[in-house]
């Protein structure tokens, strides 16, 4: 799933492309695609779009009154469209603009068709479902804040890290990635934690959503899951880049943890089931 560098840049691009073009219409494609019509999308219908900003891994299409906030799920692309085609391969929903190219099209591949658009206030789009219920973002905490916050539930960090409600932004690979540059185990116990390790926390975050943004904004189009830049992340069996060691996996039925023994866990092994005793 697209995190903060991929939505970050996506919007990035689509502010240089789209803003100041004016919303003509707004038509969802299928029928789980608009989430709210409160206040409904022809409010924003004869307005300029101030530009596509982010929230967490939201992108956000700001116009005035009306802000539609759009989740791209994990497969879903928020793309410029000129075909204009009845039935898009993946279509969800069709924003449509004055000028060239006509519209943009939100896009899901597979078939889970979770990706969808909220129409919330512009005034109080933060106070609103779906972002009134994220966390801060995860690249702008503070060590404190962050200590404060790694001490509310006692939890394994990995799990911490994706929840959005703690802090908003980060997913799987980055949670892999901010763990390994930290030089700590997934399943560290947050409540354990002290403030040198919420500040090793909050650099490893930084550096990777940086290194993450970085790869994106040189790109112009977002990158696959397998382009982005890792040292563990999705390289089960390879070395690792830092002291050479066996990348590790911990599988669930969702995801994968990726860690190395050496750099993180002082060599021991984690079991690969969840019901086994991790490691603290």
């Amino acid at each position: 799933m697209p995190e903060i560098p991929e939505i970050q840049a996506h919007a990035e691009r689509l502010t240089d492309s789209f803003a100041g073009r004016v919303l003509t219409g707004f038509r969802p494609i299928t029928f789980t695609a608009l989430k709210t019509a409160t206040p409904e999308p022809d409010e924003a219908y004869g307005r300029p779009l101030r530009r596509v900003g982010r929230r967490g891994k939201y992108l956000l299409l700001e116009f005035e009154p009306v802000t539609f906030v759009v989740h791209l799920m994990q497969g879903g692309r928020l793309l410029p469209d000129t075909k204009l085609s009845a039935k898009p391969r993946g279509g969800q929903a069709r924003f449509l603009f004055e000028g060239d190219p006509p519209a943009l099209l939100l896009t899901e591949a597979g078939t889970e068709r979770r990706a969808g658009v909220w129409c919330v206030p512009t005034a109080g789009a933060f106070t609103a479902p779906p972002l009134d219920g994220l966390g801060p973002e995860a690249a702008e905490i503070a060590p404190d804040e962050l200590l404060v916050l790694l001490g509310r539930k006692n939890q394994r960090i990995h799990g911490f890290l994706r929840d959005q409600r703690s802090i908003a932004g980060i997913g799987r690979r980055l949670a892999n990635e901010i763990c390994h540059r930290a030089g700590m185990s997934p399943f560290a116990m947050t409540a354990k934690l002290d403030l040198d390790q919420a500040a090793g926390l909050v650099d490893a975050i930084r550096s990777t959503v940086d290194e993450g943004l970085a790869h994106e904004r040189a790109r112009t189009d977002m990158s696959s899951s397998k382009d982005r830049p890792s040292a563990v992340h999705g390289r089960t069996g390879e070395p690792c880049p830092v002291c050479g060691d066996e990348i590790r996996a911990v599988e669930y039925s969702g995801y994968t943890v990726n860690y190395c023994a050496t750099c993180q866990t002082g060599g021991k092994v984690l079991a690969d089931n969840t019901t086994s005793r991790f490691l603290r």
